[in-house]
């Protein structure tokens, strides 16, 4: 007699969505990196996940229609040819208007061309960059995770766009991302918060971009900020970031100078960013495996922070204990 195939529950489903894919960790070269996340309870509110842009958004097919489209936007329409794309329905607009002449249209054309050739070669530049996102939803329960996967579908239906649009990551494309995670207003009232109240954020969110050259590019959405650990000093240092102001939200650079250079993110379950004997802690476990791959130094910050767990328990502070995850990028 056969057994009965049981639907994942609720609870699996997120907690496998909201996981890592450790087959999706992009290869760069001089640069080790491994995340890992630790729900809470059964299912909690941390999303980590690793963006290989090739595997994600098929670069090759992005590349080959940005240069197709290169191409067709210098051909004018023949007669009776129906439009194609967005610059056929411009060029048909313009003709409509009063003081048109032939030349608008070859000018337009040519510009609207060379826009989708530099797109091409931007999105080259992803062949050798990895990105790193990171969604911390307040809370660590089903709802919690609802609110991360959908902060995760709504990063990637903008990167989408954003991709097709300009080959890179831009200022704009953070600033819808911060509009979402500001107006959440919608959620909050799901959780029966106050939306005047002093809690933080619904969400916070941390997404970067690696290079080979250990630079880090990032923004932040009132996420725990990265710390960065020097293996020649053997300890953090508390650096002042390049900023440069997008509205809201600051895009920052980290660069890894030496190797064995390590930067580690991490959410709040593991360190809120607030406490000096918790930091000198976090030092000292690195310190002990600074020489060990980063998967090593992540699990034993992992196995640090479920430790500080424990002794919350014994202490009966359990509403203090969260969801825990951490990202470790080391230069080789």
């Amino acid at each position: 007699m056969l057994t009965p195939q049981l639907d994942p529950s609720i609870d699996d489903y997120l907690r496998k969505r909201l996981m890592p894919v450790e087959g999706a960790i992009p290869h760069l070269a001089g640069i080790d990196m491994y995340g890992n996340s630790i729900p809470a309870g059964t299912v909690g509110g941390d999303l980590f996940e690793y963006i290989n842009f090739q595997q994600r958004y098929n670069i090759d097919a992005r590349i080959a229609g940005a240069r197709k489209l290169a191409a067709e936007y210098l051909e004018p329409l023949t007669k009776g040819q129906n439009i194609r794309n967005s610059v056929d329905d411009h060029v048909q607009w313009l003709e409509s208007r009063p003081g048109y002449n032939a030349d608008m249209e070859v000018e337009y054309r040519k510009a609207k061309s060379s826009e989708q050739l530099r797109i091409a070669e931007d999105l080259q530049e992803l062949y050798t960059t990895a990105g790193v996102l990171l969604v911390d939803a307040q809370g660590h329960g089903i709802i919690s995770a609802k609110i991360a996967s959908t902060v995760h579908d709504t990063f990637h239906a903008f990167m989408l766009s954003e991709l097709d649009r300009s080959g890179k990551t831009t200022p704009q494309f953070f600033e819808k991302i911060n509009l979402r995670l500001a107006q959440s207003v919608t959620a909050r009232n799901a959780l029966g918060r106050n939306p005047n109240d002093s809690s933080r954020e619904i969400a916070t969110m941390l997404y970067g971009e690696l290079r080979p050259t250990g630079h880090f590019r990032f923004v932040n959405f009132g996420h725990p900020p990265p710390l960065v650990f020097s293996a020649e000093y053997e300890k953090y240092f508390s650096m002042k970031l390049r900023k440069r102001q997008v509205n809201s939200s600051d895009v920052a650079e980290i660069t890894l100078m030496s190797p064995g250079d390590i930067l580690f993110l991490h959410s709040d379950g593991v360190y809120d960013g607030s406490d000096e004997q918790d930091r000198r802690q976090i030092e000292q476990v690195i310190r002990e495996h600074k020489n060990e791959p980063a998967r090593e130094i992540c699990n034993a910050i992992l196995k640090h922070a479920v430790k500080q767990d424990e002794y919350l328990q014994q202490i009966g502070e359990v509403d203090r204990i969260d969801d825990k995850t951490v990202f470790i990028i080391k230069r080789r």
